[in-house]
C-alpha cells in the first residue's frame, strides 16, 4: 500500500481480536524498526514485549498481549526523533494488517520501563499494542474516540501559512505541496491537539510547535514534540512518494509569531 493511502486509512486501534501476533509479523516489524533512521541521527532501541511474561497492562487495551516499545538517551531532539521513527514503524505495521495506538500515559509505566531495561539517562517515551483489529470497537474505545474527536482535524488554513503567520495558506496556493501537507494535517497527536504549525516560504517548509498546557514535564520533556516528529515523518514520506528530495535543517528563520510558537525544524524541498 502506498504511504499516502496508509496515512489516510490508518486509525488508532485499542480493541483487538485476541489472535496472537504471528512470529513472521512480529519479526518483520522488529527487523524494519532496526533499519529506521531519522534526520536527527539519534539511535533508538526497539523491543517487542509480551504482557504475560513481563506483567504489562494498559486499561485502554483489550484483545492482545503484544506490545512494541522503544528507548533512547534523553538528549536534545530526542522527542522529535522518537516520533519520526515510531510513526514509520506504525505505518509499516498497518501495511501488514496490524493495529496500533500511541500510548504515553494510560499504562503501567513502571512495568514497561522494567521490561525495556532502562539504563541511566534513557527514556521510554511511548508504547503501542500490536495485534489484529477486532471486527468492532468496544464501547470504551468508541467513547474515547468521540471524546478527543479522533476522526476530525483542524482546517488546512489553520495549520499552514504562506510566508508568515499572518497569511493562511490555501490548498490552491500550496500548489504541488498541497497533497503532502494534507498528510501532515492527518497526523495523529496526543489528545488530538494537532500542535504543528507550518510556514511555507519559497522552497522551504518550516515546522513549529503550538504548545498546549499539560504536555511539558518538570524535567523539560515535551510530549508534543513527539507529535511534531510524527508530522515531520508524514511530510518526508509524502515527498519521497512524489520522488522529491528533502534537505532537513535546524535553522530558525526568525519568523515573527504572536502565539509564542516554538521553532522545530525546516525542510528545503526540490
Amino acid at each position: 500500500m502506498k504511504t499516502a493511502e496508509l496515512i489516510r486509512n490508518r486509525r488508532s486501534v485499542r480493541t483487538f481480536d485476541g489472535q496472537p501476533v504471528s512470529a513472521s509479523d512480529a519479526e518483520a516489524v522488529l527487523n524494519f524498526a532496526n533499519t529506521v533512521e531519522t534526520p536527527y541521527g539519534i539511535p533508538i532501541t526497539w523491543r517487542i514485549l509480551d504482557a504475560k511474561e513481563h506483567g504489562l497492562s494498559s486499561p485502554v487495551i483489550a484483545g492482545t498481549d503484544t506490545y512494541f516499545a522503544g528507548k533512547l538517551q534523553r538528549c536534545p531532539h530526542a522527542e522529535e526523533a522518537f516520533g519520526f521513527a515510531m510513526e514509520k514503524i506504525v505505518l509499516f505495521a498497518a501495511d501488514r494488517g496490524l493495529g496500533t495506538t500511541w500510548i504515553a500515559g494510560t499504562m503501567d509505566r513502571a512495568a514497561f520501563e522494567r521490561a525495556m531495561q532502562l539504563e541511566p539517562g534513557e527514556v521510554m517515551p511511548c508504547i503501542t499494542p500490536l495485534g489484529y483489529p477486532a471486527g468492532k470497537m468496544s464501547v470504551r474505545e468508541t467513547l474515547m474516540r468521540k471524546g478527543v474527536k479522533a476522526d476530525s482535524r483542524l482546517p488546512f488554513e489553520e495549520l499552514f501559512f504562506n510566508g508568515g503567520f499572518d497569511t493562511p495558506l490555501s490548498r490552491v496556493a500550496a500548489g504541488d505541496l498541497a497533497d503532502v501537507l494534507e498528510l501532515v494535517r492527518l497526523s495523529p497527536s496526543a489528545v488530538n491537539r494537532q500542535p504543528w504549525r507550518v510556514v511555507v516560504s519559497g522552497d522551504t517548509v518550516h515546522f513549529y510547535e503550538k504548545r498546549s498546557k499539560g504536555f511539558l514535564g518538570k524535567d523539560g520533556w515535551d510530549l508534543q514534540k513527539i507529535d511534531l516528529g510524527i508530522a515531520l515523518c508524514h511530510f518526508v514520506l509524502g515527498m519521497e512518494e512524489q520522488q522529491r528530495s528533502v534537505e532537513f535543517v535546524i535553522e530558525d528563520p526568525g519568523i515573527p509569531s504572536a502565539d509564542g510558537l516554538i521553532y522545530i525544524a525546516s525542510c528545503h524541498v526540490a
